[in-house]
């Protein structure tokens, strides 16, 4: 059984940051691509970002590049989310997701494993 657990949301101002984690519990943690969604009230899911097992090809939304960075530490079976310049467009549910396969994704059909979502609030 495959465990995803997000943490690290909060409450920041705007211009602020916030560094989401996501353990995965399980075997074979370096096998999967790993993701990152939201999804705002009212909203779709939104693809965030993603990273392949290696950790060297990532991908971001455009509305997050050059803010956020995402990273992986395989022997700690964890990914990350580092969220600078925040806004309150950023506010949501963050979600992590983990993918069998080689090819990273932007399409949340694609990946199989969800965490339960990290609440991150950005006020003005």
């Amino acid at each position: 059984q495959v465990q995803l657990v997000e943490s690290g949301g909060g409450l920041v101002q705007a211009g602020g940051s916030l560094r989401l984690s996501c353990v995965v519990s399980g075997r074979s943690f370096s096998r999967y691509v790993m993701g990152w969604f939201r999804q705002a009230p009212g909203k779709e899911r939104q693809f965030v970002s993603n990273i392949d097992w290696t950790g060297g090809s990532t991908d971001y939304a455009n509305s997050v590049k050059g803010r956020f960075t995402i990273s992986r530490d395989n022997a700690r079976n964890t990914v990350y989310l580092q969220m600078n310049s925040l806004s309150p467009e950023d506010t949501a549910v963050y979600y992590c997701a983990a993918r069998l396969g080689a090819v990273p994704t932007s399409f949340g059909r694609d990946y199989i494993y969800w965490g339960q979502g990290t609440q991150v609030t950005v006020s003005s």
